[in-house]
């Protein structure tokens, strides 16, 4: 471990032992250099670097705070991530494969869960997507808004921000341009209103499993058509 990974790891400390709740205020670096025993140029490199990962958020001439920690601001960098990955083929597979391993699985606590607001957002985004069946960018757009309603039934925030992220928005507008040239977005509205069904039904097995074979036939549709192109996904 370097000196500057030790240097975070001890300000993570601080945070971790409520030394440095949520919102509270680092002392001026001289003094932060002192408390754990550092020189400052490694007290300003690991605030540094725990300011990109979002810990920490840098108030220019206020100071630095720790930030609400919460699982949606630390996570915020994975969809940038994934949308820097859409030129790599491998990497487009091992996505799908990842949400395929949790989607399904969310799906069903979300039928455990789910208010009648929670599913009547589900419902909307649903009727917007049959209206639009010919209009990509509308399809993306609810599609999009259809999942996530799905995940935030769940109440954990955790887990919406990672299936949001390993989404990828761009990925997810090409492979309804793909479904819509090929006339296969029937079919996978279809399977959106399998989801639906079981979701109001409150039958968790039967919602996993429409969200499996969704999110499976959607992976098979991308593999065939990567192997068609020969790994090649324009933009």
């Amino acid at each position: 471990m370097s000196l500057t990974d030790k240097a975070i790891e001890q300000i993570r400390e601080l945070i971790r032992s409520g030394a440095l709740p949520p919102g509270a205020k680092l002392p001026p670096e001289p003094d932060l250099a002192a408390q754990l025993g550092l020189s400052r140029n490694l007290a300003r490199e690991a605030v540094k670097a725990l300011a990109v990962a979002r810990v920490l958020e840098v108030r220019r001439g206020d100071g630095t705070y720790v930030t609400s920690l919460q699982p949606s601001l630390l996570l915020e960098g994975l969809g940038g991530a994934v949308e820097l990955l859409q030129g790599d083929a491998g990497a487009l597979i091992d996505l799908m494969e990842v949400r395929r391993l949790f989607e399904p699985v969310a799906t069903a606590l979300a039928a455990t869960r789910i208010s009648e607001d929670g599913l009547a957002e589900v419902k909307r985004h649903l009727d917007a997507m049959r209206e639009a069946r010919d209009d990509v960018e509308r399809l993306n757009l609810h599609d999009a808004a259809f999942h996530r309603a799905v995940v935030a039934a769940t109440g954990n925030e955790t887990l919406l921000t990672i299936l949001e992220g390993i989404s990828g928005r761009t990925l997810r507008a090409r492979i309804w341009r793909g479904l819509v040239d090929a006339q296969a977005s029937g079919r996978t509205l279809a399977e959106h209103e399998a989801i639906f069904s079981a979701l109001a039904g409150r039958d968790a097995a039967l919602s996993q499993a429409a969200a499996l074979v969704h999110v499976s036939n959607t992976e098979r549709w991308l593999r065939e058509h990567l192997d068609s192109t020969n790994g090649e996904f324009d933009r």
